[in-house]
């Protein structure tokens, strides 16, 4: 097998000539060019592993500039996070025709500067992965956005994490080639090259532009996938179970139920013919995963679960974050602005839409649950009441566009997570306002089928201009809530909107565990704090805390004389369900500089949970409202 050939690709030198005379013919004040518009030739060894570290090789063709620059992504679409990826790459070097290295100069963390590009035939890099350091470093990659190298065995290959570009080659296509071990299979919904002969070690995978690889991530792993139909929608989940105690066969049905409600819901919008999820279970090890969660893309998720979880649980884990996931299909699949089209990965506008992307496809996730019969009214009230619990730890009086366009920088990153909660409570208004205004007709997935008929995968919105469009597309009365809720930074009284559908709240005492009130923990990890473990602000806390006398904003140092750090506390969780109501313990908590000890009986944990339960005595109209949202 000749690798070498893949390195060595070279273009005639006389297409220079003809790809500069172009340049100065067409008027063009770029500066950058390659002699054609072949494809990037880009080959990930995953065969000769050394140290936990993947080879890649990229030959962009030839140059017409003197100098070029290489860039791994610094942000990449769905994280809204600065990850520096190129913190993970090593020994990056350049080479003329003559394997010759030319001079290099880093000029930040993820960008090279290279001399000579004139003379550049390829380069050639290093890359770490992200699972076996997440512990080690102060901002870990989020899991499902991160990489995964285990030789011979599985390769999580978020491409963002291995593939980067050359500077004004983002909009050229790419030709991917893997060298992999041959018991292991991808999954991926990258285009793969179909050859005369096929190399059994080798793939090779067609992209039209970079945001192509970077969108469509891969997992290679010993065979354990299972696939099924949704009209004409091909499914397949590919699962690494490291211990093999999962197969995808055993987690098909379920997964299959749920995604047929999804296609149900959406109805006639469809915009993808394949869509893969890539399941990575966790041994929980410190060099494997320990963000847990999914990452969207167009037609694709990784997810990220501890491998350990009961199986109901892992189930309807998959359930929760699948669901949001593939309704990104609606959102920014199709409805999307420039700023997403045109992603920038290395100095990013951000859209101020995430009410939409994020907000409406949690609310989707949830709102076709019940529309869908897979849950009841009272899980569905209970969901939409933990939103406006949770909703209460951020600011409440932050304008979600201002947040959204900023939301790589504070305050607004440590927002972020409000995407989740608010912004689905802000699509929930938005739906109840819909239908009001409609009689009933009209929701917020009416809005999205409208919006899909006008924008697409290759058409995107003007990011000023949609609130704009939805107002002229639905009622005035829109633009007072946009300006008000969405725009403006003015608090939502959600009574005032459950009213209007024949719903109020009340109190009622519940138990709870003693850290985690269901899957919501009372204590939170400060990672810019070297993962200190504090008590959460802003939530309603159990008697538990109460009756110790702790406070939102305590960091826990000890507990019955025990050092707490992010193993000690998982730990000490896992021994609290089997504590008795007489359990006495100590507690040091540091509060406003000083430690202070807190002691007591632990107790049976309780907590005054507010509930959404429906009003008595309704009119007919007020009924066939409430109809109207939740069963469409």
């Amino acid at each position: 097998m000749k690798i070498r050939t893949f390195f060595k690709f070279k273009r005639k030198h006389a297409l220079v000539c003809l790809g500069a005379f172009l340049l100065v013919a067409c008027g063009s004040v770029k500066t950058l060019v390659t002699a054609d518009k072949s494809p990037v030739i880009t080959h990930i060894d995953l065969v000769n592993v050394t140290e936990d570290k993947v080879k890649v090789t990229l030959n962009p063709g030839a140059f017409v500039t003197d100098e070029i620059t290489f860039y791994v992504p610094k942000t990449v679409p769905g994280t809204y996070s600065t990850d520096n990826y190129g913190k993970y790459i090593e020994g990056f070097k350049a080479y003329d025709y003559d394997d010759k290295e030319l001079a290099v100069t880093k000029t930040d963390e993820n960008s090279w500067k290279i001399s000579a590009a004139k003379s550049l035939d390829k380069v050639s890099y290093l890359v770490n992965d992200t699972y076996d350091t997440e512990g080690e470093v102060e901002e870990a990659v989020f899991s499902p956005a991160g990489t995964n190298i285990v030789k011979d065995e599985s390769f999580m290959l978020n491409l963002h994490g291995f593939v980067g570009y050359f500077d004004g080659l983002k909009e050229v296509p790419y030709e991917l080639s893997i060298l992999a071990p041959r018991d292991l299979k991808s999954t991926t919904s990258l285009e793969k090259k179909v050859t005369e002969v096929p190399n059994p070690d080798v793939d090779v995978f067609l992209a039209n532009r970079y945001f192509e690889i970077i969108d469509n991530p891969i997992l290679y792993a010993k065979p354990n996938k299972a696939s099924f139909q949704l009209n004409d929608i091909t499914v397949n989940l590919s699962v690494y179970s490291p211990n093999n105690v999962y197969t995808a066969q055993s987690l098909k049905d379920r997964m299959q139920k749920m995604m047929q409600a999804q296609k149900t819901f959406l109805g006639e919008i469809n915009s993808t013919k394949q869509y893969n999820i890539l399941l990575h279970l966790s041994t929980l090890e410190s060099d494997d995963a320990s963000g847990f969660g999914a990452l969207e893309h167009h037609t694709s998720t990784v997810v990220v679960l501890p491998e350990q979880m009961p199986r109901e649980a892992l189930e309807q884990a998959m359930v929760d974050v699948v669901s949001h996931e593939f309704f990104h299909i609606v959102t920014p699949l199709n409805v999307h602005s420039r700023e997403i089209q045109y992603f920038d990965f290395n100095n990013p506008k951000m859209s101020r839409h995430l009410w939409m992307y994020e907000g409406t496809t949690e609310y989707f996730a949830n709102l076709f649950q019940i529309q869908q019969g897979l849950i009841d009214m009272a899980d569905f009230y209970k969901r939409t009441m933990d939103k406006i619990n949770n909703a209460k730890g951020y600011d409440d009086n932050m304008s979600f566009t201002e947040m959204s366009e900023n939301i790589l920088s504070e305050p607004y990153e440590e927002n972020y997570a409000n995407v989740y909660e608010k912004g689905a409570l802000i699509n929930m208004v938005l739906d109840i306002t819909l239908r009001e205004l409609s009689n009933g007709e009209k929701g917020v997935l009416w809005l999205m089928k409208e919006l899909s008929k006008k924008y697409d995968e290759k058409t995107p919105f003007e990011d000023n201009s949609l609130i704009d469009e939805i107002v002229a597309m639905t009622y005035p009365e829109v633009r007072t809530f946009f300006d008000t809720y969405v725009i403006g930074n003015t608090p939502i009284d959600y009574n005032k909107y459950l009213s209007k559908v024949g719903l109020t709240t009340t109190v009622k005492e519940e138990q709870s565990g003693f850290f985690l009130n269901g899957d919501v923990p009372f204590i939170d990890v400060d990672q810019a704090n070297n993962n200190a473990i504090f008590i959460r602000k802003g939530i309603e806390l159990n008697s538990f805390f109460n009756n110790l006398g702790a406070k939102g904003g305590d960091v826990i140092k000890r507990i019955d004389g025990k050092d707490i750090d992010l193993d000690a506390v998982r730990s000490v969780i896992g021994q609290s369900f089997g504590w008795t109501p007489d359990k006495e313990i100590a507690m040091v908590v540091e509060r406003e500089g000083s430690e202070i000890t807190l002691q007591g009986k632990v107790g049976t944990p309780t907590l005054n949970v507010k509930t959404i339960v429906p009003m008595e005595g309704l009119k007919e109209e007020v009924v066939k409202l409430r109809e109207a949202w939740l069963k469409g």
